[in-house]
């Protein structure tokens, strides 16, 4: 691969990933309900979520899923539905907050829900593969001596993981401290709950309501 390329390349996905965005909201969402670690296992489950995306962009799904508008279509569609869920679990939640104990408000949130959970909303964005197809092309050297495209595709896919992962683990840290300054303040408490299934809804609306 041309080493300025890959360089360029760093550069433009650490910008695309300090940018706050659908995914980062969502880690921000699980760090405030569920500390730092939730945040860091949520930035984990999206960065397993992308390494399924880069691998199915470099096999040429993404492609196919370009020719099928309906499983495009159904894919955003089950993503909506997934975030509507997450927002009303995590709404009844805050409602219950009040008549929790502190021993049960310091009990860590199950780290493998929150990674199934990541990996689950990154899977059901089909936009996601759709940028890795527009976006890497520009990056990828052809002529003779180059790698094969799968190949580059494959080495990009891991770079963009390994800064996205960075980001995005960083955002997790920050807000889960936050949020566990305040974690036996029940009142305060609750107040976050309700603000992470308010991110939950609108990343579910945004999704339901995002076209091609």
């Amino acid at each position: 691969m041309n080493h300025a390329l890959l360089i360029g390349f760093v550069v433009a996905v650490a910008l695309v990933s300090l940018a706050p965005g659908p995914d980062m909201l969502f880690i921000v969402a699980n760090a405030i309900t569920g500390g730092r670690r939730a945040g860091v296992v949520a930035a984990l489950g999206m960065s397993t979520g992308l390494a399924c995306h880069t691998v199915a962009a470099a096999l040429g799904l993404g492609a196919l899923m370009q020719a099928a508008p309906t499983l495009l279509e159904g894919v955003r569609i089950a993503g909506a539905a997934f975030l509507v869920y997450l927002a009303v679990t995590t709404w009844r939640s805050s409602r219950t907050r009040q008549a929790m104990t502190v021993e049960r408000l310091e009990r860590p949130r199950s780290v493998s829900r929150v990674y199934v959970m990541a990996v689950l909303t990154n899977l059901a964005n089909p936009k996601v593969i759709l940028f890795y197809l527009a976006f890497f092309p520009q990056f990828l050297t052809t002529g003779a001596g180059s790698w094969p495209a799968t190949a580059q595709f494959l080495v990009l896919g891991g770079t963009f993981i390994v800064v996205g992962l960075a980001v995005d683990a960083s955002a997790g840290v920050a807000a889960g401290a936050l949020s566990e300054q305040v974690l036996r303040r029940t009142g305060v408490r609750r107040w976050l709950d309700r603000a992470s299934a308010a991110i939950f809804g609108g990343l579910a609306v945004r999704l339901a309501l995002d076209s091609r």
